[in-house]
């Protein structure tokens, strides 16, 4: 007897330690860094594909039972995620670990005054589009790292590897970036919506306008007129945008200015191909780099 229950115990250790951990990522941008620094320790499941407005998530009892079974779920955070907190109630998964992602980041166009309706959709905790800095997706893959040895501390080497692994492919891929993008530093361009601060000011762009009046408010006619204007009078070359938006109003403004549309995912697997992180800052920069 005392034979089976060694064997019984040596087996469920064994398990215990060769069991995945399973994480439920907010974004496929998440997700994408987590299979990176998680490899086959890890399965991975995500909420927001990346063709939608990670702001807007319809609620559903799909996203409920996958984080029921989950070990720990990943956040962009500063707000962005609205949704999430009525999916894990919902959940009703009571080890559920959550990551806020956005902890060591530096944040910018963090609010100074209150923040009511009538500015649009300002984030109150600052600009949550950081992912779009490569840096910014080292401090990610850190945090990644961090809770993943938490978890599973007998694979914290293989964890480092990864994440030392990621780390060099950035830091090889940014001077290429930076290179590509390096003609366009200074220039002015027009975003749709304010997603841009982070890669703007990590490559030297300059945005002087936003096809949205204000933050999450739809372009209005008089706005585009200004815009317009503004075109005409700077010779600005290219509206960049976000490829889950309408491109109505940016196509016409184009219509009337020449300016070019550049219609990017920001998350991966946003479009085909698109597959990892690396490829999905690589395909900004290309079509900006290409357009610009």
């Amino acid at each position: 007897m005392k034979k089976y229950l060694i064997l019984i115990l040596t087996i469920v250790t064994s398990l215990q330690v060769y069991a995945e951990i399973k994480v439920v990522a907010t974004t496929t941008t998440i997700a994408n860094l987590v299979e990176v620094i998680g490899g086959n320790k890890v399965s991975v499941d995500y909420l927001c594909r990346g063709d939608q407005d990670p702001h807007f998530l319809e609620v559903l009892p799909s996203y409920m039972l996958k984080l029921r079974n989950a070990d720990i779920v990943f956040k962009i955070g500063l707000d962005l995620e609205k949704w999430l907190p009525q999916l894990i109630d919902g959940s009703r998964n009571d080890n559920l670990k959550l990551v806020d992602l956005s902890k060591d980041i530096s944040k910018k166009e963090v609010p100074t005054a209150k923040v009511d309706a009538s500015q649009g959709d300002v984030h109150p905790y600052g600009n949550p589009h950081y992912w779009l800095d490569p840096e910014n997706a080292k401090i990610m893959a850190e945090e990644i790292y961090n809770a993943l040895t938490d978890f599973s501390s007998q694979d914290a080497d293989y964890f480092k590897k990864n994440l030392d692994n990621f780390n060099k492919e950035i830091d090889s891929n940014m001077k290429n970036w930076t290179s590509k993008l390096s003609g366009l530093k200074q220039k002015n361009i027009i975003t749709f919506h304010k997603s841009w601060v982070y890669f703007e000011t990590r490559f030297g762009l300059n945005v002087v306008g936003n096809v949205e009046p204000k933050p999450g408010i739809p372009p209005t006619p008089s706005h585009d007129a200004d815009l317009i204007q503004l075109i005409k009078k700077d010779n600005i070359k290219i509206i960049l945008m976000e490829n889950y938006y309408s491109d109505s109003a940016p196509n016409h403004i184009s219509e009337s200015t020449g300016i070019k549309v550049v219609k990017v995912p920001i998350a991966v697997y946003g479009i085909e191909g698109v597959d990892s992180y690396i490829k999905l800052i690589d395909y900004i920069v290309n079509q900006v780099s290409a357009n610009g």
